[in-house]
């Protein structure tokens, strides 16, 4: 049993930031479950929040021990990010100052900044040092990058930022567009950044048993439908439950780190520091494809073609991102 477990001998520290918050109560069931680290490695958990939602997490942690899993060791609570980062091996960044209305983008970016710069640099003095971390609260590549700035102490390639929500979105879509399972739809990968630039790519898919979806699926429809309805989705989960996704992120987080840390032999989306591939500045923190193995190991698949179609979307987006960290470095000089 103790061979299959990420920490053999000890439970694996994992922070959770925003732990009150709607995305954290899926998530948090799924880590102590044994669904995210696997089933046989014990999980002790470093809970973070403002100060004011502390309360509402205590009430979070009564739900959590009355769950009664036997794989959550211990729970700790804290308003301190030092203290929630010190000797974590996974950390989760669920939380972030949401757009509020009236807001401009560059409000959001100025306040998100300074949070990420302290959260940065609290990982940096604080966590193993080997920590995986995951930025979820948006702009999640722009937040990723800024942490990266103020974190030099953690290898560039263990910071990332989520896109596996927007490649299941896709998968799905397909799927249902198709008639078919879910399962038997594959290579559909997200590039760039996780906003309405995203570009989801389906070029490079297929369908067991019906071909390339190059073939089932037209480029009218990928322009007009497919794309956009990807890009904005998270728009319309908002304008439909009057809240941003939770459930659907939790699962897309659990996806993230279980298969970036255990191994998966699909090719998956994540936003990631880039290497210069597919000519991408050096360093932004964007989606690409990648091969993961057990360990929290990864490579950024290089062998693909793109053509003028991709080409021409992953531009947009690489542009975004550009903007976007140059104007959230800016700020904070």
């Amino acid at each position: 049993m103790a061979e299959t477990r990420l920490f053999p001998d000890r439970p694996i520290n994992v922070c959770v930031t925003g732990a009150a918050g709607q995305i954290a109560y899926s998530l948090l069931p799924l880590i102590a479950g044994g669904k995210v680290f696997g089933r046989h490695q014990p999980v002790s958990l470093r809970l973070l929040e403002i100060e004011a939602a502390l309360p509402s997490l205590e009430g979070v942690v009564m739900e959590l021990e009355d769950c009664a899993f036997p794989l959550l060791h211990s729970v700790f609570i804290t308003s301190d990010a030092r203290e929630a980062f010190r000797s974590c091996d996974v950390a989760v960044l669920l939380g972030a100052f949401p757009r509020k209305q009236g807001m401009e983008r560059k409000d959001l970016l100025e306040k998100n900044a300074g949070i990420f710069k302290e959260q940065g640099e609290a990982l940096n003095f604080e966590a193993a040092a080997n920590v995986r971390v995951i930025v979820v609260g948006n702009p999640a590549n722009t937040n990723a990058y800024v942490l990266k700035h103020f974190a030099p102490n953690v290898p560039e390639k263990n910071i990332t930022a989520l896109t596996r929500l927007d490649q299941n979105r896709a998968v799905s879509l397909v799927a249902r567009k198709l008639g078919v399972p879910l399962s038997k739809v594959s290579d559909i990968y997200i590039w760039g950044n996780h906003s309405s630039t995203q570009y989801p790519d389906v070029l490079h898919g297929s369908v067991e048993g019906k071909g390339k979806l190059s073939d089932l699926l037209d480029k009218s429809y990928l322009e007009e439908n497919f794309i956009p309805t990807i890009q904005k989705r998270g728009a319309a989960v908002i304008a439909a439950r009057k809240m941003s996704s939770a459930m659907s992120a939790a699962n897309a987080v659990c996806d993230h780190l279980h298969d970036w840390l255990l191994g998966s032999d699909s090719i998956v989306s994540m936003s990631v520091a880039s290497d210069g591939s597919y000519g991408i500045e050096r360093g932004t923190i964007f989606s690409f494809p990648l091969r993961c193995s057990r360990g929290g190991n990864y490579e950024i698949v290089k062998e693909l073609q793109l053509d003028d179609f991709s080409q021409r979307y992953i531009k947009i987006t690489a542009e975004e991102l550009y903007a976007e960290k140059a104007e959230a470095l800016a700020l904070l000089s």
